[in-house]
């Protein structure tokens, strides 16, 4: 219940950001209004002492999330893909927030495997090993199939974890309505939603079917590109809390040295990292959301592997066209055609004037054209772009933000491997043929089918519609309802009830 008891959780999370000395920084970064700060300090300074210490050798917004613990930790990752919300500078922080924790017995894991897939573990596995990762939500365990005699990962939740992330999630939500109530200036940035957000993301790692099934579809997408591999599930074996993968055996994407020593060619991997990613996205709709080194290996034929599939983006069609011709745009230098196409989707209000607009785009792009292959950075024109579209009053778009901060994330893996990448030269081809298919002659037949598909598939109740609708334009308006004053006090009464209820039921729960 999102009710006041939630207060007492905001006040331990302020007290521990005023104890690692984080507050000031995060505030800074969010550059939050001065109402906003004013309110932060007064809730949590008198408290301060009643917060966590941390790892003192942490960073301090680092230190304060990982001392608050696993949903915290979790939520800081996330944060990591918004830097329209933290900045850049604290988002970069962020992404390498370490999601580790000391690993619960094999015993539990193994008691939880016959918990939820009604066999015991020593009889549906061979060589059950104790964890080889252990994590915020979930742990993993290698093991060989008893059927099969193939090696998989078992990921098991941690115990109890689910009814720690609801209890968390509660003051999250209760904490982004205050702060859209204390500061309206913060609603541009959507905290209610950047909650949301989070919550879809956890609920979807909290039931591992449904990180199954991302791992399924993902696969079923890239079934066709070259050197690119998904380890699928193992549907039988795997459930809400118990979830089979192939095993993905390979070198680490952060280990040039050793891939260069295994003789790949890491220049040529880095390039396909950017190329694939920008197919998944442009393609698909569908990509892998946290796509950095320790989420990528390398097989021994030079395969990509990829794993670890709880956040995955998602976007609309219409969403990728607009993307694709900004990208095309700032590629071939047409800033008039940047502008429009923002215009055009509705990012920035039509009031503003779309040539100030172009030539804002073309203090950012140009720059970044004028420096060498080695220097041309997609994450710097990223973040002038956040300023520029600020500054011109453009709605957060969190479909965007989403694939624009992982792109950036990408962009770090590919210039890992080869420094000197050209970063738009790799991206072009993929850009230029995803816009010929998509809105070209070939897309706009496409569309045309599409549409007299669905009229086909109503037709027959279009009568019926327009007769309804015609219908409820000519009945006469309902009186407004009034509410008489004992009414009032009845609400106000069952309101408190209600009220005092939720308290009572937060603090036992």
């Amino acid at each position: 219940m999102r009710g006041p008891h939630n207060i007492w959780r905001l006040i331990r999370t302020g007290a521990t950001f005023i104890r690692t000395g984080a507050m000031h920084q995060a505030l800074e970064a969010m550059d939050a209004p001065p109402r906003l700060r004013a309110v932060a300090y007064a809730i949590s300074a008198p408290f301060a002492w009643l917060g966590y210490k941390g790892d003192p050798e942490l960073p301090p917004v680092t230190r304060a999330i990982t001392a608050l613990g696993p949903a915290y930790i979790k939520f800081g990752q996330v944060l990591s893909t918004r830097p329209d919300v933290v900045g850049a500078e604290l988002a970069d922080q962020l992404r390498v927030l370490q999601d580790k924790l000391p690993p619960f017995e094999t015993s539990i894991a193994k008691r939880m495997v016959e918990d939820e897939l009604g066999a015991p573990a020593d009889q549906l596995f061979i060589d059950f090993s104790e964890p080889v990762a252990a994590a915020s939500i979930a742990q993993v365990h290698s093991a060989r199939r008893a059927d099969t005699g193939e090696r998989v990962a078992v990921k098991v939740l941690r115990p109890g974890i689910e009814r720690a992330f609801r209890r968390d999630l509660d003051a999250f939500h209760f904490a982004a309505a205050m702060i859209e109530r204390i500061s309206p200036a913060s609603r541009r940035l959507r905290p209610s939603e950047v909650i949301k957000h989070f919550e879809s993301v956890v609920l979807g790692e909290l039931d591992l079917r449904l990180e199954a099934a991302s791992a399924s579809q993902f696969g079923a997408n890239t079934v066709g590109d070259a050197g690119f591999l998904v380890p699928q599930p193992v549907w039988n074996l795997s459930a809400k809390r118990v979830m089979v993968l192939d095993w993905a055996e390979g070198l680490p994407m952060g280990d040039p040295t050793g891939l260069r020593d295994a003789g790949h060619d890491v220049a040529a991997i880095g390039e396909r990292v950017l190329q694939l990613f920008l197919s998944h996205a442009l393609r698909d709709g569908f990509f892998h959301a946290d796509m950095h080194h320790g989420n990528l290996k390398v097989a021994g034929n030079g395969d990509i592997l990829a794993y670890d599939f709880g956040i995955m983006g998602q976007i609309d069609e219409y969403t990728r066209r607009v993307y694709a011709e900004i990208l095309m745009g700032f590629i071939q230098r047409d800033y008039k055609r940047v502008a429009e196409v923002h215009f055009e989707a509705g990012y920035v209000p039509a009031d503003r004037d779309v040539d100030e607009f172009a030539l804002a785009l073309r203090a950012v792009g140009e720059p970044i054209f004028g420096m060498d292959a080695a220097h041309i950075s997609m994450a710097r024109l990223l973040a002038y772009l956040f300023e520029v579209t600020e500054r011109f009053g453009m709605q957060t778009q969190t479909q965007l933000i989403l694939l624009q901060r992982t792109m950036v994330v990408v962009e770090g893996v590919a210039r890992s491997l080869h420094p000197s990448i050209n970063m738009w030269e790799v991206a072009k081809p993929v850009v230029e043929k995803y816009i010929r298919e998509s809105l070209g002659p070939r897309a706009i037949a496409n569309d045309l089918r599409k549409t007299v598909q669905v009229l086909g598939r109503f037709g027959p109740q279009l009568p019926d519609l327009v007769k309804a609708a015609i219908r409820k334009q000519t009945e006469p308006t309902p009186p407004p309802v009034t509410v008489t004053r004992w009414r009032y006090a009845a609400l106000i009464s069952a309101g408190t009830a209600l009220l005092l209820l939720g308290v009572v039921l937060g603090e036992l729960l």
